[in-house]
């Protein structure tokens, strides 16, 4: 039947029945379509997807110790036109199964005779090792029957129940033992260390929280203790500094007064003081006079005499009244009163003693 055909992403489309370049039995067409006659062209199609096999082989190691090995193949066919070709020729009618079962006796044969030449502890230690000889081995073989392999991984290794592996493995699972029960021992102490560490430094917050609290409480009580003082204070200051200006009131007023008695009592004191001993001079001064006239019984030597002695007289109660540091309220007026009084003080004095010659004269004409 004539048509148009394309394989799928994953398959190549096998073309038979005609000429094909590469002098291939058959026409290979991947990834693209292509006409094909019918009745003189056949169209077949090979997976070019990924396949899997699984093996278990008792495999024997230099030491005659039987182990059994599993592991995984992953392979395909290759994608150029010879490995399609040969895989094709060989896998057509039953792809998956027969490659499976090829691939799984080439590699059990290759592994086998692998781990013959290793010993156990070598197997064990170098599995990676293990499965790159034997992927190596089987590439030329997988080649020619048009396979490529992808991976080959190593599953699992048991001795059965020989114990051999466990014994291998008995050092180290004690090492790894004692380290995990090292490992866990530290882990407690630095568990414990942590917890005492967490402890001490809540301690040390809760100390200082409470100090701080302390602190807080004794400034809080502090400054309610300067707030209820602070009334009392200030009235305390403002009763001092009302104090204070009374005090200096009543000193201003006390200096006033001093002044005052100054000049109202103690200087009119001393100058009656003053008036009294010139008045007593006076006296003792006309006193004497009487006596010498009384004595000289000259009237007129006595006048004379009083006459001289007068301004003396006057003199005296002037000086007498400048030492008195009178103070004169009334100015000139006040001066002028002032040396009229003293002229008159000495003209009473005068008077007086002749009055008092002219008595005695009587009484000694009588």
């Amino acid at each position: 039947m004539l048509g148009y055909h394309v394989p799928d992403p994953d398959e190549a489309m096998l073309v038979s029945g005609g000429t094909s370049k590469d002098n291939a039995p058959f026409g290979v067409v991947i990834g693209r379509g292509k006409w094909v006659m019918p009745f003189f062209r056949k169209v077949s199609y090979l997976s070019l997807a990924m396949f899997e096999a699984e093996i278990k082989e008792r495999c024997v190691t230099k030491q005659a110790i039987q182990l059994e090995v599993r592991a995984v193949i992953a392979f395909k066919v290759a994608n150029d036109t010879q490995s399609i070709v040969n895989a094709a020729q060989r896998f057509l009618s039953e792809q998956e199964r027969e490659m499976s079962v090829l691939t799984g006796r080439i590699f059990s044969g290759h592994l086998r005779s692998i781990v013959g030449s290793m010993t156990v502890e070598e197997i064990i230690r170098e599995r990676q090792r293990l499965a790159d000889e034997v992927l190596v081995a089987s590439k030329v073989e997988m080649s020619n029957i048009g396979l490529w392999v992808d991976s080959f991984q190593i599953q699992s290794i048991d001795d059965g129940n020989l114990g051999y592996i466990t014994a291998l493995a008995a050092p180290h699972n004690a090492a790894v033992q004692r380290d995990a029960q090292i490992a866990q021992s530290q882990a407690a102490q630095r568990a414990a260390e942590a917890e005492q560490e967490s402890l001490r430094r809540r301690a040390e917050y809760q100390r200082e929280t409470a100090i701080l609290q302390a602190q807080y409480q004794q400034d809080i009580d502090k400054a309610n203790a300067e707030a209820a003082q602070a009334g009392p204070l200030a009235e305390a200051k403002a009763m001092q500094e009302v104090l204070t200006a009374q005090a200096e009131q009543a000193r201003k007023e006390a200096e006033l007064r001093e002044q005052q008695l100054q000049a109202e009592v103690v200087k009119p004191a001393q100058a009656e003081a003053e008036r009294v001993r010139i008045l007593a001079v006076a006296e003792a001064d006309r006193t004497r006079i009487q006596a010498e006239a009384a004595a000289s019984n000259n009237r007129i030597a006595l006048d004379q005499l009083l006459i001289e002695q007068l301004p003396e007289i006057v003199k005296q109660a002037s000086n007498g009244l400048a030492n008195a540091n009178l103070t004169v309220l009334n100015g000139p007026d006040g001066v002028g009163e002032l040396v009229n009084g003293m002229v008159g003080q000495g003209l009473t004095v005068f008077n007086s003693l002749q009055k008092a010659l002219s008595s005695n004269d009587g009484d000694n004409a009588g």
